[in-house]
């Protein structure tokens, strides 16, 4: 729901954005002679866009080693949490046997 109502404004903003610029404009793509002609709006959206997914994937790449030594740790804590419990049941049930026998 809170997806919808951050989406929904900036969705209606980008629409009136490339409503508003039907001009053509034509890209050139050096060093080559290949132009492409399209609206001012595509190319800006296509290009803000792109730079967005460049930005995403420098921000991405580094997390991958963070979250990999997460989940090294936490696999590493679960482990250490199992051990302190098996110890703590051993040492309940020996602390238990010697009261019996000297009853």
């Amino acid at each position: 729901m809170l997806r919808t109502l951050i989406a929904l404004p900036v969705l209606i903003v980008l629409i009136l954005f490339a409503l508003s610029n039907p001009q053509p404009v034509t890209l050139g793509f050096w060093p080559t002679d290949f132009k492409v002609a399209t609206p001012v709006s595509a190319a800006i959206l296509v290009g803000a866009a792109l730079s967005f997914l460049l930005g995403s994937l420098f921000v991405w790449l580094p997390a991958l080693g963070v979250r990999r030594r997460a989940r090294k740790f936490e696999r590493a804590a679960r482990r250490l949490e199992d051990q302190v419990s098996s110890l703590k049941k051993k040492a309940e049930s020996s602390s238990r046997t010697p009261e019996r026998a000297s009853r």
